[in-house]
């Protein structure tokens, strides 16, 4: 494995820049005390849905399948992969207590925490497989030693921290509303994105030892992005036929992250 400690660095500013983006959403309920407009959010979570589906296919799929297309059964692992991803969030979905933003009640088993900790510990679900995401495109690099796989997992890392600015904001403010002073709504929203740098980095160290089963690895980060951008993120978005702009904003997102790993990649 060529380069390892270079690969590392990168998978650490990678997926710290992500968390960096969730920081600076966050930041957001330090100067102001309104929740974000309907329209706002709508967007917003349509833009991060199309960014985690084209990550998903262009970052994940494709890579998976470039990588077992010698294998006997060549879309095995990818297949493999996704739906042991899905599974694997369904389960933390059914077995975590959290409650989204958009819901009225909570989800998961009945717990004492308070909706402020649910809150975040629903993002923070999410947000696992977004850092796993980065850091198998970084332990990839460093499996390929090729510059053109860094070049797609800087891209992957680029176009996941873009959709985590409206990410932190989403948590942070209704922690405010649900009566956390700014400094500690803030400090919830920033949190929320912790996740993504430790999963991430912990990946790369242990790409020596799961390199035969990257296939499998890719294929499942993917389901489990798909599974939360179907589950919560389109849902909540509100697509309709009345209201376009989350549609387009899903569309933009879907076209910036394509752009971003194509051009980069």
């Amino acid at each position: 494995m060529s380069d390892f400690s270079l690969v590392l660095q990168m998978a650490a500013l990678g997926t710290g820049f992500c968390f960096l983006m969730t920081t600076l959403g966050a930041a957001s309920v330090l100067f102001t005390g309104k929740e974000s407009s309907p329209a706002f959010q709508r967007i917003s979570l349509g833009f991060a849905a199309g960014i985690m589906v084209a990550a998903s296919v262009w970052s994940l799929l494709i890579p998976s399948l470039e990588a077992s297309s010698k294998d006997a059964i060549p879309w095995l692992p990818a297949t493999g992969g996704f739906v042991l991803g899905i599974a694997f969030l369904l389960l933390m979905d059914k077995t975590i207590p959290h409650w989204h933003p958009a819901e009225d009640s909570p989800e998961g088993p009945k717990s004492n925490h308070s909706r402020t900790e649910l809150l975040v510990a629903a993002v923070t679900l999410h947000n696992i497989p977004e850092g796993m995401s980065v850091g198998l495109a970084f332990a990839m690099a460093a499996i390929t030693g090729e510059a053109s796989t860094l070049s797609a997992a800087g891209a992957l890392a680029l176009g996941i921290g873009i959709q985590n600015i409206p990410e932190g904001a989403a948590v942070a403010l209704p922690l405010k509303d649900a009566g956390q002073s700014r400094v500690k709504a803030f400090i919830g929203g920033s949190l929320s994105g912790i996740v993504e740098p430790i999963f991430g980095i912990l990946v790369v160290f242990a790409a020596s030892f799961i390199q035969p089963y990257m296939p499998w690895l890719l294929g499942f980060a993917a389901g489990a992005m798909m599974f939360v951008v179907v589950e919560e993120l389109i849902p909540a978005a509100h697509l309709d036929s009345k209201r376009h702009d989350s549609t387009l904003a899903v569309m933009a997102g879907f076209l910036l992250m394509m752009v971003l790993d194509t051009s980069l990649g």
